[in-house]
């Protein structure tokens, strides 16, 4: 289940819009790495350049590791955009931290999980952005193999694709967001970087992402 988080919904989504982490362009689209063409394209790095930005990112992220995943024994970021918004957290929370890569290092011990694991222990994991959640599950299931956990997920910004939510269901990891696509778009209207009219462009790309043409 897929959760938004309402109390820093509205205020997440219009940060991310004044500091330029959202950017939309119905008009000219972006290219993903996936070879989607989007109208939307979301940095949330961009948030670790402004100190106080930075904070309300890391209190409303811990917010909802505590309320909604209590038990949590420990912090687990997703690499690379979730490490050092996982780091912030774990040091907020006072919990212990390991990063989750997307593959093992070719070299030394040979690492998936960067930190001290312990079998049993409540792990949750901390992420920036969910599109269709792949990559996010696939570090919870690291996790899993590795005997520990996984109580959950907390990310800063969902798209809110039926495939993330099939996805995170079928896996059955609770995802907590701070703020999501529709909270974006009431915001960008709100203040005038959208017009209305955009409005329905927007709303069909995200309907079907794959099949999306300008």
């Amino acid at each position: 289940m897929i959760t938004i988080q309402q109390t820093s919904a509205d205020a997440v989504a219009s940060l991310l819009l004044e500091i330029g982490a959202i950017r939309l362009s119905p008009e000219k689209p972006f290219t993903w790495s996936s070879g989607w063409k989007s109208p939307v394209y979301c940095d949330n790095r961009l948030t670790l350049s402004y100190p106080d930005k930075r904070s309300l990112i890391r209190n409303w992220l811990a917010e909802a590791v505590q309320k909604n995943f209590p038990d949590a024994e420990c912090i687990a970021g997703v690499a690379t955009a979730g490490v050092p918004q996982g780091a912030l957290v774990a040091d907020q929370l006072q919990l212990p931290y390991v990063y989750v890569r997307p593959k093992p290092k070719d070299h030394g011990m040979q690492n998936l999980i960067e930190g001290k694991v312990v079998p049993g222990q409540k792990v949750v994991l901390i992420e920036d952005l969910v599109s269709t959640g792949g990559s996010s599950i696939k570090a919870a299931e690291a996790l899993r193999d590795a005997g520990v956990k996984v109580e959950g997920m907390a990310a800063i910004f969902t798209y809110g694709f039926p495939t993330a939510e099939n996805n995170f269901n079928d896996a059955k990891i609770p995802l907590v967001c701070l703020s999501d696509f529709k909270h974006l778009l009431d915001q960008a209207v709100k203040s005038g970087y959208m017009k209305q009219e955009q409005l329905e462009l927007v709303g069909q790309w995200r309907e079907n992402p794959a099949e999306w043409k300008p």
